[in-house]
């Protein structure tokens, strides 16, 4: 008898814990294919941005890999960096990257995600990357409204540097950003603010955007997004995002 409510404890938990796989994998505000944690993903994108002394277009690549139960998830970023101004004419690798995220808690309709980033003074050119190293937190909170037809999700991000070029200037930055997406048939639109102030400027580089995304396989989705910049210490004017996300 004792072994029978052993085997039925066992089997109860087993079922608990596939079902837990099955919520956070399929009924999760992460889940969407624009922020999806749970398959491995590949993103390319291409970033135009306009400033006041020129303009700066990256090309980069994103790799995106769950791992263990697939709450966790490997983020690697490579970027290329082509400048185009009095100074600088010329394309380079900017600083590489490697993250990794976790989602402690997650329910239907909300779920929220923790992730530990570090950037690395990589740039092969001085002129494309901050020169130091940067350790990135960020906590997310997504939420879905009006019965999963639109998506929230915030975040709260700090950026410090903690090794690097002590001739150049220390990064210390606090963001805090929100976005909306809305879903219909195949295709998304987002609106995006983010506000960040950066404490070794002493000033707000803030930027907002839409997005307009569609999904044209079921494991390929692209997207565009046009953005513009404000604030007291503004990075640039405007720009625009091109991408597509292959899932698999």
């Amino acid at each position: 008898m004792k072994n029978f409510r052993f085997y039925i404890c066992i089997i109860f938990l087993f079922s608990y814990a596939v079902k837990a796989q099955d919520t956070i994998q399929y009924n999760n505000p992460f889940s969407e294919a624009r922020y999806h944690y749970f398959l491995k993903t590949i993103l390319l994108f291409n970033e135009y941005l306009d400033t006041e002394n020129g303009s700066y277009n990256t090309t980069q690549l994103r790799f995106l890999y769950p791992i263990g139960n697939k709450a966790w998830n490997l983020r690697f970023d490579l970027p290329l960096i082509s400048a185009n101004t009095t100074s600088v004419n010329k394309t380079s690798i900017g600083d590489v990257s490697a993250g990794i995220s976790y989602i402690p808690y997650m329910e239907n309709h909300n779920a929220i995600a923790v992730r530990a980033r570090v950037v690395s003074n990589a740039a092969s050119d001085p002129a494309f990357g901050s020169g130091k190293w940067v350790f990135i937190p960020t906590v997310f909170y997504g939420r879905y409204l009006k019965s999963k037809k639109y998506l929230w999700i915030a975040s709260l991000e700090y950026q410090k540097s903690f090794a690097g070029d002590s001739n150049r200037n220390d990064i210390n930055t606090t963001a805090f950003e929100n976005v909306i997406l809305w879903f219909f048939g195949k295709n998304w639109i987002g609106a995006d603010a983010a506000f960040r102030y950066n404490n070794t400027a002493k000033g707000f580089q803030n930027n907002a955007f839409l997005e307009f995304g569609r999904k044209i396989t079921p494991d390929n989705l692209v997207y565009i997004h046009p953005s513009v910049a404000f604030g007291g210490q503004k990075t640039y004017n405007y720009g625009l995002e091109v991408g597509i996300l292959i899932l698999f």
